[in-house]
């Protein structure tokens, strides 16, 4: 019995690496378009799923050997992948082909996953429908509105930090930014003062790293075939974290609106959309389109626009800000450069204001190139949507196949930036911007669905900095390795923290 056992067994791995190999792996060969050979059953990805490398390092890698073909293909699983290495052609995807390519093509099933119900993942007329509901709430108006709380936070993390200071030792500046920004990101969006600045190890923190904390296989799974997910009814996010996070939303709104609180915040503009179906425009004299009253978000769709703000807003600008200082302490002439700007600015304005950080363009030069070097997600994926011949190229695309633009391997090509491991601000001198294909810097996407939130990212990164370059000096400790190592994520980080000596002024 035992025999024959073994014997079916290897009889139907027989057949099932035959199928792999001449039917699944054949899908390339047949339209004579240039891949990578595959290896069953992972195809390309077996290093990426099972943590021996990062997924931006893996398509960095990809990028740097076959950019010359500006397409070509590869397999991730059993399912046909895109790779697209060229400006003109990422271009064509992410704008003037958008019809055909706008959805991400990522896992995103409301019945079993509340949460990801939100504006980065949904699909079609779902998206183009919010999309056109929440763009008012992340105008400049809105954010400078917002900026009190931002000024706030940023206070609080200096009064943390200055008797650490007075000591010269050192802090993980990983950690430290993440919690000044997910103090932000729960009073915005969820109306809750968190006090992760003051208390390191508390609910918010922990359940912030609960969320983003997963194996790459499951992050492989959602981005590459979350047919699979969908299949076996599996939710990307913790059911913990999904609990907490609704039910801290849920109990802020119902204590608003019992006790009528409203605020300048995100939360306050999610509860008009659940309400009216719009936002208030800035300016009163703007019509609004009631109409849309018809489509008021429910509770569940409101905590999960608030649930992705917490977690692509806490992570992606805790950690640019990081790698920023992290830059800025091993060149200490370009960190002297911006504290310099800093100072002017700020004696111009006698305060830190919303006007006084937008004045600062060496900060922003600063921060561009840390998202350059360090782009926040190492990758873009889109699905094709509706069949097309990809301009300029002979390649036949069908609808459901997977587009994926290596991020991380555009910024540091070294015939669009020379030296890209070297950290240069001034590579965002207006001249040197203008000469680049302005699809070779995508820290925040571009096209129709480029970030959503990126003026928020932007200021409350810049106050963090500017309230900290104000005050101290920074050095980079002994413990902090050069160059650093990656972490196994979907968010570009690294894997050991990043340790910094901080100085009084």
């Amino acid at each position: 019995m035992l025999v024959e056992l073994i014997g079916i067994f290897i009889v139907a791995l027989i057949i099932v690496y035959t199928y792999y190999k001449y039917v699944l792996f054949n899908f390339w060969r047949k339209r004579n378009v240039f891949y990578i050979e595959p290896v069953v059953p992972t195809g390309n990805i077996g290093a990426l799923v099972t943590k021996k490398i990062s997924i931006g390092k893996f398509f960095h890698d990809v990028y740097v050997k076959y950019k010359e073909h500006r397409a070509f293909g590869i397999y991730t699983f059993f399912k046909p992948n895109l790779v697209i290495a060229d400006p003109d052609l990422i271009q064509a995807v992410l704008t003037k082909e958008f019809k055909n390519f706008h959805d991400r093509g990522m896992f995103c099933n409301e019945k079993i996953d509340p949460l990801s119900g939100h504006l980065f993942v949904l699909p079609g007329k779902k998206w183009r429908n919010l999309r056109v509901k929440l763009t008012p709430t992340f105008t400049s108006g809105k954010i400078k509105q917002m900026f009190a709380i931002l000024k706030t936070c940023g206070e609080e993390f200096v009064k943390s930090l200055e008797s650490i200071a007075q000591t010269g030792d050192s802090i993980e500046i990983k950690d430290w930014f993440a919690r000044y920004t997910t103090d932000i990101i729960m009073s915005t969006a969820f109306g809750v003062k968190s006090n992760c600045i003051k208390e390191g190890d508390n609910e918010f923190r922990y359940w912030g790293k609960k969320v983003l904390k997963m194996h790459p296989f499951w992050i492989a799974l959602s981005i590459f075939t979350p047919q699979v997910l969908d299949f076996f009814s599996i939710p990307f996010n913790d059911r913990g974290a999904t609990e907490f996070i609704t039910k801290t939303f849920q109990n802020n709104v119902e204590y608003r609106k019992t006790h009528n609180i409203v605020k300048h915040d995100f939360m306050n503009l999610l509860i008009q959309l659940m309400e009216k179906g719009y936002v208030e425009p800035d300016d009163m004299k703007d019509v609004v389109d009631k109409s849309s009253t018809m489509n008021r978000l429910t509770l569940l769709e409101a905590v999960a626009q608030a649930s992705v703000f917490f977690i692509a807003g806490f992570e992606t600008s805790s950690t640019t800000a990081m790698f920023c200082l992290y830059e800025l302490a091993q060149q200490q002439d370009l960190q002297n450069k911006l504290r310099k700007e800093i100072d002017e600015i700020l004696k111009k304005h006698d305060e830190l204001t919303y006007n006084a950080v937008n004045e600062m363009t060496y900060l922003h030069k600063v921060i561009n190139e840390a998202m350059r070097k360090y782009p926040p997600l190492p990758i873009l994926s889109r699905i094709c949507t509706e069949e097309i011949n990809l301009p300029t190229t002979n390649i036949y695309v069908p609808k459901g196949m997977l587009i994926t633009i290596p991020l991380l391997g555009l910024h540091h090509d070294p015939s669009i930036y020379p030296d890209p491991d070297k950290f240069d601000p001034e590579r965002f001198n207006e001249d040197e911007v203008a000469a680049r294909h302005p699809y070779a810097y995508l820290p925040f996407g571009e096209g129709p669905r480029g970030c959503i939130g990126s003026r928020f990212a932007y200021m409350q990164t810049k106050v963090g900095l500017v309230s900290l370059l104000s005050k101290f000096k920074f050095k980079l400790d002994t413990r902090t390795t050069v160059p650093l190592i990656s972490e196994n994520g979907f968010v570009h980080t690294v894997k050991d923290g990043i340790y910094l000596t901080i100085e009084p002024r």
